[in-house]
């Protein structure tokens, strides 16, 4: 894969923007910062959800995001960037109020998820890795969602739209722009992407139980269960007794050379 290649399929790619300052970072901020990294054993575990926290604030990883996890953590700024630059769902740049994602990995592919993104990218008139320009939405090419039996599979910050058409996604977005309330399939009403962010930070919104747990396709298996009787044994059978290996005798203790010598000379 070129370069160039490479930074189109990771349009989100590369270093930290540091030369947009702009920041929303405050004290009330900075205590939220902190206050995750009292939540954990070793304070650097933390730095997870503070880049989730930074990003709910500024729309990005900012330079004053990547310092105040520096100091809060007692680690350099070049280690916060390290971990803010491996993972994917940390941008470098900021991108529109509603992020969507389209999959295009292996079953979402065969089941058109290239033609989902191609239709998405044409309707918001731009490309995977860009925002629109009037800020409202960002798209994104993803990997794997772990949602196959939902395929093609579309996420809106990083909550599940599943078994998307091209139709489907088109009256999605117009929902959106409308201000018309859109909710996850199994999930709840959407809100921003900042705001999503902030629930993965670890500030919960209130509404989890929004939506149902799981969809038809994941309780397959258990509604056929459920019609057929079928249940789990209530013990598994104990395993076989498994004969010890009989132990393999030590090899000899080799006599070191001097020794050797000796009885040679002996034997003469």
């Amino acid at each position: 894969m070129s370069g160039h290649e490479f930074q189109s399929y990771f349009p989100d790619s590369g270093s930290i923007d540091y030369s947009d300052t702009s920041t929303a970072i405050d004290e009330a901020a900075l205590a939220e910062l902190r206050e995750l990294a009292g939540r954990y054993p070793q304070p650097r575990s933390a730095l997870l959800p503070m880049l989730h926290l930074v990003q709910s604030y500024d729309g990005r990883v900012s330079p004053a995001g990547v310092k105040a996890c520096a100091e809060i953590l007692g680690i350099t700024e070049a280690q916060v960037s390290g971990v803010a630059t491996f993972y994917t769902m940390y941008r470098r740049r900021p991108g529109g109020d509603h992020h969507i994602g389209v999959c295009t990995t292996s079953l979402c592919a065969v089941m058109g998820g290239d033609i989902l993104l191609d239709r998405v990218s044409k309707r918001l008139g731009i490309h995977e890795g860009e925002v629109t320009p009037d800020g409202a939405f960002s798209l994104e090419r993803l990997e794997c969602n772990a949602a196959c039996d939902f395929a093609p599979v579309m996420m809106v910050n990083w909550e599940f739209m599943d078994n998307m058409t091209p139709a489907k996604a088109e009256e999605m977005i117009d929902r959106l722009v409308a201000g018309d309330k859109v909710s996850s399939t199994r999930g709840a009403e959407l809100t921003s992407w900042r705001e999503a962010e902030r629930v993965l930070a670890g500030f919960p919104d209130g509404r989890a139980n929004e939506g149902p747990a799981a969809g038809p396709a994941s309780l397959l298996g258990l509604t056929i269960a459920n019609e057929k009787g079928w249940a789990a044994p209530d013990q598994a059978p104990p395993l076989p007794e498994v004969a010890p290996e009989p132990a393999v005798p030590a090899a000899p203790e080799a006599k070191p050379a001097s020794v050797r010598r000796t009885r040679k000379a002996q034997d003469k």
